[in-house]
């Protein structure tokens, strides 16, 4: 039967993927790239789209939460899923971080106290719904790359908590402690889960279809770790950067290393997957987790490439850039079409029947 367009929004609603606010993680990533190479115009537009793409991503979940809280509680539980609910703490963390490039500290600020304390609750309900409500063979099978978006809230929260920390005199302290904590927490963490996934990938074996776009996250994860040493070794000094600086330093450039070694891998694996295995490249909202981490790995490379006096590394990360920008033009219009065909079909049931993946 033919439904009216309400229909088909709240249809859209309740498979909305948790993991969505990966677009407001590229987008603001390659606005804070744009901006520190001098292209200030392009950076605000894409400020202005990270924006509105994070206060609509926050209504419809809010929307959602209400109006399907079974809906919600299942992907909370879906050790496929749940994980990709950290792309809220990131892409808020994102955002704060560009518009404090712009001299916005107190709305930076605000969402830096907003990512922490969703952060913390997410940090012990997400694992525990998932791992520990559980049997052991069922979690592992299940696991994939979006576990590594873990360790990016962490690593984000260690960026904006040290972007702050020199405009924020009475916090100094403070927010120098968080910096280097959840910079830590985010290495730990990056360690167990690539463990886990090696086990995980060895025990079930390796699938085309399996391998998807959020696995790029691995990449991602290593090269927000970069950032965030660079960042926490820019730091003003504290008690804190004076005995963290040297170890940020030699540990970002240990990430970026890594980093870069497994992008190669990456590309061969997506060959593997579309090429020789024929495995359809459609759009899926996963697709933002590929250009953020191309984005992220270009602006941690010119960050640590100036901080560190490394002008290969700058110069790799500014090629890196373009790359990333390039692919985000390209998903953003593959999203922008997605929407409108959803929003124009002619059964609810087209929608209905989506698959709710994570990003």
């Amino acid at each position: 039967m033919t439904q009216g367009l309400a229909e088909r929004v709240l249809a859209g609603v309740r498979v909305l993927p948790p993991g969505y606010f990966a677009l407001v993680m590229a987008t603001g990533i390659l606005s804070v790239g744009l901006h520190a190479e001098g292209f200030l115009v392009a950076s605000e537009a894409l400020l202005v789209i990270a924006a509105i793409a994070y206060l609509l991503l926050v209504v419809l979940n809010v929307w959602r939460i209400v109006a399907y809280p079974r809906e919600v509680v299942h992907d909370f539980r879906s050790p496929q899923v749940a994980f990709f609910f950290y792309t809220f703490v990131a892409g808020t963390n994102v955002l704060g971080t560009r518009l404090a490039v712009d001299g916005d500290t107190l709305p930076a600020a605000v969402l830096l106290g907003l990512s922490c304390l969703v952060w913390l609750v997410l940090g012990y309900a997400v694992p525990w719904a998932v791992i520990l409500d559980r049997r052991g063979k069922e979690t592992l099978s299940g696991m994939n790359g979006a576990w590594f978006v873990w360790a990016v809230a962490c690593q984000s929260v260690a960026v904006l908590s040290a972007t702050l920390e020199p405009e924020l005199p009475p916090l100094r302290a403070f927010l120098s402690i968080i910096a280097f904590a959840s910079w830590s927490v985010g290495i730990i963490l990056y360690a167990i889960i690539g463990i886990t996934v090696v086990v995980r990938l060895l025990v079930y074996g390796i699938t085309p279809e399996g391998m998807g776009p959020p696995y790029w996250v691995a990449m991602g994860a290593a090269s927000i770790t970069v950032l965030a040493g660079s960042h926490v070794v820019e730091m003003k000094a504290t008690a804190m950067t004076a005995v963290t600086t040297s170890l940020a330093a030699g540990g970002s450039v240990v990430f970026w290393s890594f980093a870069t070694w497994l992008i190669p891998v990456l590309v061969a694996v997506g060959w593997w997957r579309h090429v020789t295995h024929k495995v359809p490249l459609r759009y899926e909202p996963a697709l933002w987790s590929i250009v953020f981490p191309l984005g992220m790995y270009a602006v941690c490379g010119i960050n640590l490439g100036e901080a560190d006096a490394l002008p290969v590394v700058a110069w790799t990360g500014r090629i890196f850039l373009w790359l990333a920008l390039a692919a985000w033009l390209v998903v953003f219009i593959a999203t922008c079409v997605h929407l409108v065909r959803s929003m124009r079909r002619t059964h609810v049931d087209d929608i209905s029947r989506a698959p709710v993946d994570g990003a």
